[in-house]
């Protein structure tokens, strides 16, 4: 094979794989943002919906690796991965969103989903683990500043619901802080179809003491089957996201895989407001804009890098 085509395999490679996984793992999250609002509606309790949820998603991700011969490995590195992981990407940062959407809508929960690229790939360069390069450093800043018109123009809203607004605001940094930590300490030799269900299930694990430990309710209605089926629904959505998340993480390093929200919110939002009936965001044009150039950027900076 001559070696332009070659590069062009590789290039195409650098960049495709990544691209499809950032937008379906993108794609998901903003749907289940707002599968978080139907629960809502359904009178289906925060803690109760995401327990559930990501416990079923544990089980079908454990009998995908059990078909690949990928079971979770447990010592005590993997362990002390799945539980950070836990914590910070799954049932901390989830909690926070799942409970906030009844007070701020699905909408603006996918819109600030979009806000860690900033945070990881300061955190990034910080660590060691990125070289400044323009086009990537350009692509979050103009995602940032996307996810930034349309989270402005919702706190300046007059009917504003300013406590959830600043609760939901902590969830990106969680996201940030998970991004790194799973590149830093990817346990070696282990694969991302391994690793995703072994932190679903911490996470179930940690939610479900949460519910024995305090009052907050973790039963399901009996008298109706539809909760039962959104809790399916969002259990499938847990599983591809998660698994397309270390697969990304994996490929295409923390600040790439940050972009899964910026992605979710162009997902999101157009949903919470056709199907939800929310209203449209003040700024979404301009927001979607700036957020599509910056997945573009950021995706074209890697796979610059990636053909050196």
């Amino acid at each position: 094979m001559p070696p332009e085509i070659t590069i062009s395999h590789t290039a195409q490679k650098a960049w495709l794989t990544p691209l499809l996984c950032l937008l379906c793992g993108g794609a998901l999250l903003g749907l289940s943002t707002n599968l978080a609002k139907l629960a809502g509606e359904l009178a289906l309790a925060p803690l109760a919906f995401l327990t559930w949820s990501i416990s079923a998603a544990a089980i079908i991700l454990l009998g995908i690796a059990t078909l690949r011969n990928t079971l979770p490995p447990f010592t005590r590195r993997t362990l002390e991965y799945y539980g950070v992981s836990a914590l910070v990407g799954v049932a901390g940062s989830n909690f926070i969103f799942f409970s906030a959407v009844p007070h701020v809508g699905a909408g603006f929960v996918a819109l600030i989903i979009a806000l860690p690229p900033l945070l990881t790939y300061v955190g990034a360069l910080a660590l060691g683990m990125e070289r400044f390069n323009i086009l990537r450093a350009t692509g979050v800043v103009a995602a940032l500043a996307g996810a930034g018109v349309l989270a402005i123009n919702k706190l300046s809203a007059s009917n504003a619901d300013n406590f959830w607004i600043l609760v939901a605001l902590l969830g990106p940094v969680l996201l940030a802080i998970g991004n790194l930590y799973r590149t830093l300490r990817w346990p070696p030799g282990v694969a991302a179809a391994a690793l995703a269900p072994g932190m679903l299930l911490a996470a179930a694990i940690m939610l479900l003491a949460t519910g024995l430990l305090t009052d907050l309710p973790l039963r399901l209605p009996q008298e109706k089957a539809l909760p039962l089926a959104l809790i399916g629904a969002q259990a499938l959505v847990f599983s591809g996201q998660f698994l397309l998340l270390f697969t990304l993480q994996k490929i295409g390093g923390p600040v790439l895989l940050s972009l899964l929200g910026a992605v979710g919110a162009v997902v999101g939002v157009p949903i919470a407001v056709l199907l939800q009936g929310e209203a449209p965001p003040q700024g979404l044009l301009l927001g979607a804009l700036l957020i599509g150039s910056g997945v573009a950027l950021v995706t074209l900076g890697r796979a610059k890098t990636s053909v050196r």
